[in-house]
C-alpha cells in the first residue's frame, strides 16, 4: 500500500509483474543475469570528429542490444571557452612537433575544434553532454559473445571508442532502465560534448526507412520504417534494375517477387514472366494479361529457326551479346543463338556436325530468300522456314552425299524436331503475340521431361524475350526468370553467357532483369563459376531470403555477409530478406497489402 497526500493507493500486483524481470537480477563483475537471460552493459567514450547521418543507427538497432542515449543540454559560453583554449593548445602542439603525425593530428583537432566553435557562436548550435549505453542481451553466454563482438565490430568501424562498465554493472543498469535515473558515476564517465545535430543526426530513427523520391511501397525494415524504391533510378552505385532473389522454399521468395512485379505493373512497366512453376497464371488472368503455355499450347510456339532483328546500342550498332561481334547482321547473330540452342538439345553434336548443319541452314534460308543481308524486320513469322523445312532438305543432300554418316545422323535430330515427340514445342511458325503489358510464359508441362528439353525451350523463350525487350528503348520492361538454374549447364556455357550478357545490357534499353533461385551454389559450380557469379553479383538490387549448409556459406562468401547478417538468413524467417539496393544494406520485412494480396492469387504457397 502506497500512502501519497493522505490518500492510500493500491499496488498494481499485475503491472509489478510485467515490469520486474521473473527470476530477479544478479549483477557481476562485467554481467548481469536478468531471469533467465545473460546481459552486459557497454558505455562509448569516444567518438568520431566527423560522422555520416544515422551513424549511431549501425549500433543500437544490432539484433538482440538494447541501447540508451542521452543528450543534456549545456552553457554555450562555458563550451566556447574551452575550445577556444583547446584551439591555441593544438596549434602550439602542431607548430612545435618533430612528429610529422603528431603535428598532423593536432591541426586536425585545431580545425575541428575551429568548425565547431564557428558552428555554435555564428550559426547558433546548441550544444550539450551526450551519453550513449549498449546492453547486449541472449539466452546463453554464447550467443552473447557473439552479439558482442557485433557491437565491437560496429563501433571500431564507426572509429568509436566503446569499454564494458566493470564493476559498475549494477549502476548502469539502473541508468538504461526506463524507471530510473542515471548515477552519477555513470554519467562522468559516458557524457561527451557534442552538437545537437550530431545527436539528433545519429539516432536511429534518423535512417529508418529507405526512400527514393518517385519509388513505390516496396517494403518495412527491421524498425518498421518505410521502403520506398524506384528500381530505374540511376546513381554511383545503382546503375541498372536487375534483380538477384535467392531463398529456399516456403521463405516467400515467390510472394517477395510478385509483389514486386504488381508494384512495377502499376507502375506502367512490361513485365515478361517465364514460369516453371505455374505460380504467375492466377495473377496474370486477374491483371487482364496474356497467358501462353510454351509447354506445348497451340498458341505458345517460339520457332527457333526465326531469325529476330539485332538489337542497336546508343552507337547505332548491332549490340554484342556474344563477344566481338560489332557490326554481325541479323542473320549472323541468328546463328550464334541457333548453336546454342542445337547443342543445349544435343550435346553430343561435334563440331563436324555443327557445321554441316550451318551450311544446310545457310542453303534453307537462301531458298526462303533470305541472306546475310536480308533485313528481317520486314518478314513476318511465317516468312522464315520450319523444322519440316530443314528436315526436307537434310534429306535430299543425303540422298546426293556420297559419305551420308554425318548427314544421317543430323536428320535424325532433325526428324524429332519437325516429326517426332518435340515437334509440338518447335516445329512450327511461331505463334506467340501478346496483346498487354503482362506476359506470363509457362513451361509447367515441362516439368516431366527430360533436363536438355528443358533447358533448350528455356533458352528458347529468353531469346525471344530478349527480342521484346530491347526492340523499344523509351519501353520500360521487366524480365522475370524462375527457376534460372535451368540454364546452368557445364557442358553449355553459353546460354549462362547469354543471361548474363542481357543482365550487363538491359539498362541501355530502358529493360530490367530478375532473377529467381533457389540457391547461389548452381551459379558457382567452377565450370560456370565466371559467368554464373557475375550474374549473382551484376544485379544492383538484391533480395537474400532464408538458406542453410552451404547454400548459406556460399551466400556469405558471395557477398561478403556480416555474422548478424548470417544469421537472419539462417533463421528462415517467412517473409523476411536482407535487401542490397546498390551499397545499402538492411534487413526488410514484406508486410504485402490485403489489395495485392488478392491479386497474387494461390501459386507459390502464399
Amino acid at each position: 500500500m502506497i500512502h501519497l497526500n493522505s490518500e492510500q493507493i493500491q499496488i498494481n500486483n499485475a503491472l509489478l509483474n510485467t515490469i520486474t524481470p521473473m527470476g530477479g537480477l544478479e549483477f557481476q563483475r562485467n554481467k548481469i543475469y536478468i531471469g533467465e537471460n545473460v546481459a552486459k552493459i557497454y558505455a562509448i567514450t569516444k567518438y568520431p570528429q566527423t560522422i555520416d547521418a544515422g551513424w549511431l543507427a549501425k549500433i543500437s538497432n544490432i539484433p538482440r542490444a538494447v541501447s540508451c542515449q542521452i543528450f543534456e543540454p549545456c552553457d554555450n559560453s562555458a563550451l566556447i571557452e574551452h575550445l577556444s583554449r583547446s584551439v591555441t593548445s593544438y596549434r602550439g602542439v602542431a607548430e612545435s612537433s618533430r612528429d610529422a603525425l603528431a603535428r598532423q593530428r593536432a591541426e586536425k583537432s585545431a580545425d575541428d575544434a575551429e568548425n565547431l566553435m564557428r558552428q555554435i557562436d555564428q550559426n547558433g548550435e546548441t550544444v550539450g553532454y551526450m551519453s550513449n549505453l549498449v546492453m547486449p542481451v541472449a539466452k546463453d553466454k554464447a550467443t552473447l559473445d557473439k552479439i558482442c563482438r557485433a557491437i565491437e565490430s560496429a563501433s571500431a568501424a564507426l572509429r568509436c571508442r566503446i569499454r564494458v562498465l566493470a564493476n559498475l554493472q549494477k549502476e548502469a543498469f539502473q541508468a538504461i532502465a526506463p524507471y530510473h535515473v542515471m548515477p552519477e558515476i555513470i554519467r562522468n564517465i559516458t557524457r561527451r560534448n557534442v552538437p545537437l545535430s550530431t545527436f539528433m543526426g545519429g539516432m536511429p530513427f534518423a535512417s529508418s526507412g529507405f526512400s527514393d523520391r518517385d519509388g513505390y511501397y516496396f517494403a518495412k525494415d527491421a524498425q518498421g520504417g518505410l521502403v520506398v524504391l524506384d528500381p530505374w533510378l540511376r546513381g554511383s552505385d545503382r546503375t541498372n534494375t536487375n534483380f538477384v532473389i535467392l531463398g529456399v522454399a516456403g521463405v516467400g521468395k515467390s510472394t517477395a517477387a510478385k509483389s514486386l512485379i504488381l508494384s512495377e505493373f502499376m507502375s506502367g512497366t512490361t513485365i515478361i514472366c517465364v514460369d516453371p512453376e505455374r505460380e504467375m497464371k492466377e495473377m496474370c488472368h486477374k491483371l487482364g494479361g496474356d497467358w501462353i503455355n510454351c509447354g506445348g499450347g497451340s498458341g505458345g510456339l517460339i520457332n527457333p529457326l526465326q531469325i529476330r532483328p539485332a538489337p542497336i546500342d546508343e552507337d547505332g550498332e548491332n549490340d554484342r551479346l556474344y563477344g566481338d561481334d560489332t557490326g554481325m547482321g541479323a542473320m549472323a547473330l541468328h546463328f550464334k543463338t541457333f548453336e546454342v540452342f542445337i547443342k543445349l538439345y544435343t550435346p553430343d553434336m561435334t563440331e563436324i556436325q555443327k557445321a554441316i548443319l550451318k551450311q544446310a541452314l545457310e542453303q534453307l534460308y537462301a531458298c526462303f530468300g533470305i541472306t546475310w543481308d536480308t533485313d528481317v524486320t520486314t518478314l513476318k513469322p511465317k516468312d522464315f522456314p520450319t523444322f519440316s523445312d530443314l528436315y526436307a532438305l537434310l534429306k535430299k543432300r543425303i540422298e546426293a552425299a556420297a559419305d551420308r554418316s554425318d548427314l544421317e545422323y543430323l536428320s535424325i535430330i532433325v526428324r524429332e524436331l519437325a516429326e517426332g515427340s518435340d515437334s509440338f514445342l518447335w516445329n512450327g511458325h511461331t505463334t506467340v503475340n501478346p496483346k498487354s503489358r503482362f506476359i506470363c510464359l509457362d513451361t509447367f508441362d515441362l516439368q516431366n521431361t527430360s533436363d536438355v528439353i528443358k533447358k533448350s525451350q528455356y533458352y528458347n523463350i529468353l531469346t525471344w524475350a530478349w527480342e521484346q525487350m530491347s526492340r523499344n528503348r523509351s519501353e520500360k520492361v521487366l524480365l522475370v526468370c524462375d527457376e534460372a538454374y535451368l540454364l546452368v549447364d557445364p557442358n553449355v556455357p553459353q546460354s549462362l553467357i547469354f543471361l548474363r550478357n542481357v543482365a550487363k545490357r538491359a539498362r541501355k534499353y530502358e529493360a530490367g532483369l530478375v532473377i529467381i533461385s533457389h540457391s547461389v551454389v548452381d551459379f558457382l559450380d567452377p565450370a560456370v563459376k565466371m559467368y554464373g557469379q557475375a550474374l549473382m553479383d551484376i544485379p544492383a538490387y538484391k533480395i537474400l531470403m532464408g538458406c542453410d549448409g552451404k547454400n548459406l556459406s556460399e551466400t556469405a562468401e558471395l557477398y561478403n555477409l556480416t555474422e548478424t547478417e548470417q544469421e537472419h538468413l539462417w533463421g528462415k524467417r517467412r517473409g523476411y530478406a536482407l535487401f542490397f539496393a546498390g551499397a545499402k544494406r538492411m534487413l526488410v520485412r514484406f508486410d504485402i497489402a490485403d489489395y495485392k494480396l488478392r491479386y497474387m492469387g494461390r501459386g507459390g504457397g502464399r
